[in-house]
């Protein structure tokens, strides 16, 4: 696993040199939600406010988020993607899918379908999500 995560760190960096891993799973994030917290972000991947904090800085620098005031809540401001931050997400998906289509190309179904089970099975532990957070 250790092996695995290295070279998934690696190719990441390979696939979207303009996001960092941490910054492109935020943007993924943020986009499922349709915006959150910057607190619910540390939350979710058990994270230090002070680490998330500052990529939620880097990524504001950049353009790819911006706060907005929470309807409900006056005193909350939620994180939201930009159309630049989407673009981001968009290219570098792409990237990500073709990449995979690519490597499991000359895979056998059955050896596919395998795999694919495998992951759902890996992915439905409840503990998978960082905290126990299964959102």
């Amino acid at each position: 696993m250790t092996v695995f995560a290295r070279r998934a760190r690696a190719s990441a960096g390979r696939m979207h040199p303009e996001l960092s891993l941490v910054s492109y799973t935020l943007l993924g994030h943020l986009e499922e939600r349709d915006g959150r917290r910057a607190t619910d972000l540390a939350a979710h991947y058990a994270l230090d406010k002070s680490t998330v904090s500052r990529q939620v800085s880097a990524l504001e620098r950049a353009g790819m988020i911006e706060r907005r005031v929470d309807p409900d809540d006056q005193r909350v401001q939620v994180l939201h993607l930009t159309e630049s931050g989407r673009h981001a997400l968009d290219r570098v998906t792409e990237r990500r899918r073709t990449a995979f289509r690519e490597r499991l190309a000359d895979w056998p179904e059955e050896d596919l379908l395998r795999f694919a089970a495998y992951l759902e099975r890996y992915n439905a532990w409840p503990g998978a999500a960082p905290g126990g957070d299964r959102d």
